[in-house]
């Protein structure tokens, strides 16, 4: 087995001698002024993701994406290209449109009539002889947001002066490079839930796998994630990721006489789990049997994405968190999730989660790791759930994430609590204050830049003291 690459930009997850210290403090999850600055020094400043690539087939094809109380439209135009405007008619500021996504070569404002064209362009107005400064035609276009794409996914920023997308996101682009994350993927689940909770419940709770053992137990029998064997990084630009092993952990044993979910992941693999003298022969042996197999099989299979996987993409898992929220989960070739959570317009107790689950376009059916439900692979619906104390979305009972949002509400009541202290952090969860300081940085006026132009991936020296701490724990030879 080859040994992973770290990237010469990553800084040690577990090492919190590399932050400030900044404290965290309760007020910045339910203060109203602090949600004012969120949005003045934060919101508009980043990159979010405002649909798929794929839903934009045709010229005049458009997604819109409504965020708090702006809202704004990325139109497909003639020559291939993807142009945003805000969603806000040039006249008054009528609304054009509510869908969420169309096609139409031309925005009508229900108010007054005047057309906008998908180019953002005024194509006609009613009286155009009535206007002392002149006909707006040929004068007038809608607002203009800077679109661009990655990983399939459609992005645009409401800043001007906002560093390049691919630079922005330094260095995901290039470390997923290898897996296939493009237009061809099919979004399986769409749904967005409303819960009780300020939005930075979820940018904590995906910083960190200290809680899995506790609110997730079904999860250490598929993925060990052992905070000894996991690799933890973070990035300059507000990024991190955790990388745990594609196996179960060997300190979460099941009981002898119940079916253990890895060896129906050897067997698919054509892999006998009988074969392995003892259990944890059969985790480590058999974690690197199973990257063997699937460089072995995969052609035969006709599962295209794992061409170019190195050994460690082919197994592993990682959690990505990209500033300040978006999550993609997912890994060893199989689909991955887009996790987003946003504010609430009004209320910063209350936010906004989005899952999308990504499959590849092979097969007719997808069912997700230790999840029952099988999805067709065809492009699903739009959902929009409440949570009502789980009431609300019982069709994803099944997934982790449900079982985060159990621990909202109750989350939302410390943080309103006198008796909430400043956290007490284990060193596995040093990548939840370095959110929070990115996040005053932000709010002070000083975002990260981006520090490199021209960035590849090595076996840095400043990451070898944890890679080898992590693979000799993992019994990687």
């Amino acid at each position: 087995m080859t040994k992973p690459l770290i990237h010469p930009l990553a800084m040690d997850g577990k090492d919190p001698s590399i932050l400030r210290g900044d404290p965290i403090e309760r007020e910045r999850y339910f203060s109203r002024e602090f949600a004012k600055r969120e949005w003045d020094q934060m919101w508009t400043k980043i990159w979010h993701i405002a649909g798929r690539v794929n839903q934009l087939q045709e010229p005049g094809d458009y997604v819109t994406h409504n965020f708090m109380r702006e809202s704004v439209v990325i139109a497909l135009q003639d020559d291939g290209s993807m142009r945003g405007f805000y969603n806000a008619c040039g006249h008054r500021g009528q609304r054009l449109t509510w869908e969420l996504e169309g096609s139409q070569d031309a925005f009508a404002c229900p108010y007054h009539g005047w057309v906008w064209r998908k180019d953002g362009s005024l194509a006609e107005v009613q009286d155009p002889d009535d206007f002392p400064q002149g006909d707006p035609c040929g004068k007038l276009t809608l607002k203009e947001v800077r679109v661009d794409t990655w990983a399939g996914f459609i992005w645009y920023t409401m800043n001007p002066d906002a560093p390049p997308l691919l630079k922005y996101l330094e260095p995901m682009p290039e470390l997923y490079k290898n897996y296939k994350w493009d237009e061809r993927m099919v979004r399986v689940r769409w749904v967005r839930v409303a819960l009780d909770s300020n939005w930075k419940f979820f940018s904590d709770n995906f910083n960190e796998s200290y809680h899995t053992r506790t609110a997730h137990p079904q999860v250490p029998p598929l993925i060990d994630q052992d905070h000894f064997t996991s690799r933890y990084e973070m990035y300059q630009m507000g990024h991190a990721r955790i990388i745990q092993l594609g196996r179960p952990s060997t300190r979460d044993l099941m009981p002898k006489n119940m079916p253990h979910p890895f060896d129906d992941r050897l067997r698919e693999w054509d892999i006998d789990p009988a074969a392995y003298p003892d259990f944890e022969t059969k985790v480590v042996q058999g974690w690197l049997d199973l990257k063997a197999a699937k460089k072995r099989l995969w052609k035969e299979r006709g599962l295209y994405q794992y061409e170019h996987l190195t050994d460690e993409e082919l197994t592993e898992s990682p959690f990505t968190f990209l500033f300040p929220n978006v999550a993609i989960g997912g890994g060893g070739g199989e689909s991955f999730g887009m996790h987003r959570w946003e504010p609430h317009p009004t209320d910063p107790e209350k936010c906004f989660y989005d899952m999308w689950t990504m499959a590849y376009p092979v097969g007719s059916e997808y069912r997700q790791r230790g999840i029952h439900q099988t999805l067709q692979i065809k492009e699903a619906p739009f959902e929009f759930l409440t949570y009502d104390g789980g009431r609300g979305q019982l069709n994803i009972a099944e997934q982790v994430t449900y079982q985060d949002m159990g621990l909202t509400m109750g989350q939302q009541a410390g943080w309103n609590s006198r008796g909430y202290q400043e956290p007490y952090l284990a060193a596995q969860e040093t990548r939840v204050r370095r959110f929070h300081e990115v996040l005053n940085d932000y709010l002070a006026g000083n975002p990260p830049k981006p520090r490199s132009e021209n960035v590849t991936l090595t076996n840095a020296r400043a990451g070898e003291a944890v890679l080898k701490s992590v693979t000799k724990s993992a019994g990687v030879p």
